[in-house]
């Protein structure tokens, strides 16, 4: 599926539909195309918007986990959303949206969070990118899933042409270990809307027990697993994951959302 990207004010984003917006938020190696089964599924009954994350090319001071909430902020202002929407993050994705959620409670009206750091997570598998090596990368890409077979070439290609720019490395590092030490523990209980946890079964990144201690530390969360899924839910099992989502959506619509 071909994505329009629209630019204003420095912003790249997708919105697609129209209605109740659904704000998504890919993670440090996500994309745009990460979400397309997403954006199919909802976009006739949904207004879904997807900032493009600067990770690559933000300030390097400010490559971080609240520097990329203040971007999402930014964002918010910039295109001129005023009602509460429900936000989804991915990975590094539901971190921001967890950090964006405690600092403006009355903009969220729900949330999804899949594969998200904020407790732990084991990111490229225990260790940082290395430049120039096109099969670690193919490796680690493929850790990201149950199936290998989803870390396409082109996945692949993009993520190596990333990790072998030196610019955008420091960036990645720096986002990373922000993530890490940036732990929330002490504070999810203070987020109350309906919030909807998707995780694979099989993710070996933010594995089912941090799943758990989500759903142990959310007081108003719901936890759904996927068998034969890793990291990316809405990719590799992206039929059972709207499938979720549509009826997180319907369940708690009407006040909640208004």
């Amino acid at each position: 599926m071909a994505l329009q990207i629209q630019e204003k004010n420095n912003f790249r984003y997708v919105d697609e539909g129209s209605g109740e917006v659904l704000l998504l938020l890919h993670g440090l190696f996500g994309a745009l195309s990460n979400w397309e089964d997403v954006i199919a599924e909802f976009r006739p009954r949904y207004r879904v918007i997807i900032p493009l994350l600067p990770i690559y090319d933000m300030p390097l001071l400010r490559a971080s986990v609240p520097g990329l909430m203040s971007f999402v902020e930014d964002f918010v202002a910039e295109i001129g959303l005023t009602e509460p929407c429900t936000v989804l993050g991915n990975s590094l994705g539901g971190h921001i949206a967890l950090v964006y959620t405690l600092q403006n409670p009355t903009r969220v009206a729900r949330l999804v969070l899949t594969g998200s750091s904020g407790l732990f997570e084991d990111g490229m598998g225990g260790s940082f990118p290395k430049r120039g090596n096109y099969t670690y990368v193919q490796e680690r890409v493929a850790y990201t899933f149950y199936d290998p077979a989803v870390a396409t070439q082109e996945l692949v290609d993009e993520v190596f042409s990333v990790t072998n720019s030196n610019v955008k490395c420091l960036r990645i590092i720096s986002i990373a270990r922000s993530a890490q030490r940036h732990n929330l523990a002490k504070e999810l209980g203070k987020i109350t809307v309906p919030t909807l946890l998707v995780w694979g079964l099989n993710d070996t990144i933010t594995p089912p027990i941090v799943a758990h201690e989500f759903h142990r530390l959310l007081p108003n969360s719901t936890l759904r697993f996927l068998d034969h899924c890793g990291h990316a839910p809405m990719m590799e099992r992206s039929a059972e994951f709207n499938a979720l989502l549509t009826e997180f959506l319907n369940q708690t619509a009407g006040p909640v959302a208004s």
